[in-house]
């Protein structure tokens, strides 16, 4: 059985919940993205010039400078619009995605008031089990810092937006079965952050964001908005992208990064097990938090 708040927040969905709506508005947020992206390119382009443009972009994949990470994260402008255009495609306002305004903004802020101390205990143990290298110098980072969480906002507020608001909502509208608005949108969050540099990690990754997916489709059903989703969101990518990154990876606006890199995924295995049973925890401890 739904929450009443979720069945609120889905009420706008079922004016037109037709598949091919969504198959239409999934159209509208890739070619969206896809124009937000040629727009960060040309961009680049113009700033560093021909010579050094291939090689500067080629280095996206895995961003270790600031800037590269700046564009990166700067490409999620692009869904984000998307995202809110999608909703039109089923004529419903795009503020609709993020359920009551109240509720969004206060399930935000309480959600980051509650999971940053949990964060910070869990990197201050990792820390302290094996020790971090310093990346970044602490001027630098502080200096980027107000850049970097207005675009981690970004980022993460397309996402949910799309996963959280629009496909599972969508979905919500037209199926019964938890399984496919909810677990659907969730595996597919998965697969899109499937790595195989990873090696014998690669599974355990996509189980670990899987699961985490899962844990914000609940949070939103619940709470009939996305203002907690999106809270745990920020502070999750703000641990894993701007306080301690894993080597090899997006480290460009990271303070520390990891001793080993992704390559290595056989160390990783302990630490991601670990971290579902931490992501498990942060979300009961949320659940009871917010039904106050």
């Amino acid at each position: 059985m739904r929450s009443p708040e979720f069945e609120a927040m889905v009420r706008p969905a079922r004016l037109c919940p037709e598949i091919w709506r969504l198959l239409v508005g999934l159209l509208v947020i890739v070619f969206c993205y896809a124009g937000g992206v040629a727009l960060m390119l040309v961009g680049v382009f113009a700033a560093v010039g021909p010579l050094e443009f291939f090689g500067w972009i080629q280095a996206l994949a895995t961003p270790d400078r600031p800037a590269q990470t700046l564009v990166l994260l700067g490409t999620f402008g692009g869904l984000l619009i998307g995202a809110l255009l999608a909703a039109l495609v089923h004529f419903r306002g795009p503020g609709t995605l993020f359920g009551p305004r109240d509720e969004t903004l206060r399930g935000f802020a309480l959600t980051v008031a509650v999971s940053a101390p949990l964060y910070a205990a869990l990197m201050g143990v990792g820390a302290w089990l094996e020790p971090a290298v310093p990346n970044l110098p602490w001027q630098t980072w502080l200096r980027l810092l107000p850049a970097a969480l207005a675009l981690l906002l970004v980022q993460i507020s397309a996402e949910e937006l799309i996963f959280r608001g629009y496909l599972q909502q969508q979905l919500a509208a037209r199926f019964a079965a938890r399984w496919i608005w909810m677990g659907l949108p969730s595996l597919l969050f998965g697969l899109l952050h499937w790595n195989p540099a990873a090696g014998p990690a690669a599974w355990l990754i996509l189980l670990t964001t899987f699961v985490f997916a899962l844990v914000l489709a609940d949070l939103t059903e619940r709470t009939g908005s996305l203002g907690a989703a999106l809270g745990l969101h920020f502070v999750n990518n703000i641990a894993g992208l701007l306080v301690i990154s894993i080597s090899g990876t997006i480290t460009g606006l990271a303070r520390w990064v990891t001793p080993f890199g992704l390559e290595e995924g056989a160390r990783l295995v302990p630490s991601l097990g670990f971290n579902i049973l931490f992501i498990l925890v942060v979300w009961r401890v949320l659940v009871r938090v917010l039904d106050r």
